[in-house]
């Protein structure tokens, strides 16, 4: 998989694609992360990317004849389809389906966002919005970092343990991930569950799927309520 970052603030990404799991995937040529400069396509000899809104207001405007520019550069790099997303609050949530989706496309182009936002024209150039949720920040770049991170681990190859996303909260049945625990038995008189130490792998499982449900009930009710009815969730209640 290929993606291409579109940022005014590329040094952001330098450590990011070198560590833990996203660096492990550059390294061993699962993913290709790059990073490209916005500022590199603006006008005039101060390469501005943004101006003042029509009618008005504070703050500047991301122009889209300046992010035309870059994303027709980008397209000349790969011969490969790229699909846009643009960040912003704007868009739809990001869930742990929308990470598996993605994961199924060979190239992705994120589009962070900065100052007052983007030309309206710039929702014309794109495939689909998303969101971090129901907040602001200063750029996209943080939400450009947790899409790769979401969708990067679900590529094959890049979790030693191919069952671990399947087993994760949000996951296969959107139920929220079990308790876990390991050494000390006890801890300041809290003491790991008896059942997993009992060696009855079908008990653990289904005990395992009883926590899970009861944990999503308590912390995510949200969840049962959009739940289908031959999911899980309502299936157990």
């Amino acid at each position: 998989m290929r993606v291409d970052v579109v940022t005014l603030f590329p040094e952001l990404f330098a450590t990011f694609r070198t560590t833990s799991l996203v660096g492990r995937a550059v390294t061993e040529g699962i993913l290709e992360l790059h990073c490209e400069n916005l500022r590199d396509y603006g006008t005039g000899k101060h390469r501005s990317v943004d101006d003042t809104p029509y009618g008005g207001g504070s703050g500047m405007v991301l122009r889209v004849d300046v992010m035309a520019a870059c994303l027709d550069a980008l397209d000349a790099k790969d011969e490969r389809p790229a699909h846009r997303i643009l960040l912003t609050p704007q868009g739809a949530p990001l869930h742990q389906r929308t990470a598996e989706r993605l994961s199924a496309l060979p190239r992705l182009v994120l589009i962070s966002g900065r100052y007052e936002g983007f030309d309206e024209r710039v929702r014309g150039l794109v495939h689909e919005e998303i969101s971090l949720g129901d907040f602001v920040m200063t750029g996209g770049e943080v939400c450009a970092m947790a899409i790769v991170e979401a969708t990067v681990r679900l590529l094959p190859g890049v979790l030693g343990n191919e069952a671990s996303s399947r087993e994760e909260s949000h996951a296969e049945d959107g139920l929220l991930e079990y308790p876990q625990y390991t050494r000390p038995a006890e801890f300041r008189g809290e003491k790991v569950p008896d059942m997993l130490s009992s060696g009855n792998h079908a008990k653990i499982a289904a005990w395992r799927k009883e926590q899970a449900l009861a944990r999503t009930r308590v912390r995510r009710p949200d969840l049962v309520a959009r739940a289908k009815p031959d999911d899980g969730l309502k299936r157990s209640s």
